[in-house]
């Protein structure tokens, strides 16, 4: 089983603004989901869905660095904890952003399988909403 979700993405947009954009918790409201969150080591945080059939995410800032943001990730029905890491770095013309989901075979058997394919989904629609979110935002593609 895969224990690892990749993803990189490069934004028109200079690296502050899409800092901002994963560390702010006015901005991860808009694009991604309710949140209590800042990036300060050893932060509590809670995302919380709208939808109903979307359980509470919780964890614990690792590391707030310009620019990596590690934070544990905790699904409170299925309380595995697993690790999120993203990395940014400043290219030509933008921002280059590395997302890493780690851990994910710390959940047994088939639960496993399903939460990669459900975080491998999540985290597609993820970066989709922040690249429109900061499109939106900044006024740029």
């Amino acid at each position: 089983m895969k224990d690892l979700i990749t993803k990189e993405r490069i934004f028109n947009h200079p690296i502050e603004k899409v800092w901002n954009a994963i560390t702010n918790a006015t901005e991860i409201s808009t694009w991604f989901l309710q949140a209590d969150f800042k990036a300060e080591k050893g932060y509590q945080y809670t995302f919380i869905s709208t939808k109903k059939e979307c359980s509470p995410i919780e964890g614990e800032v690792k590391k707030a660095d310009p620019y990596t943001l590690v934070y544990s990730w905790i699904v409170k029905e299925a309380p595995v904890e697993t690790t999120v890491k993203w990395i940014l770095e400043e290219i030509e013309g933008g921002t280059k952003l590395y997302l890493e989901h780690s851990g994910i075979s710390n959940y047994k058997g088939e639960t496993a399988i399903e939460m990669f394919s459900s975080f491998t989904n999540g985290w597609d629609h993820c970066i989709s909403g922040l690249f429109d979110y900061l499109k939106q935002t900044i006024h740029a593609q």
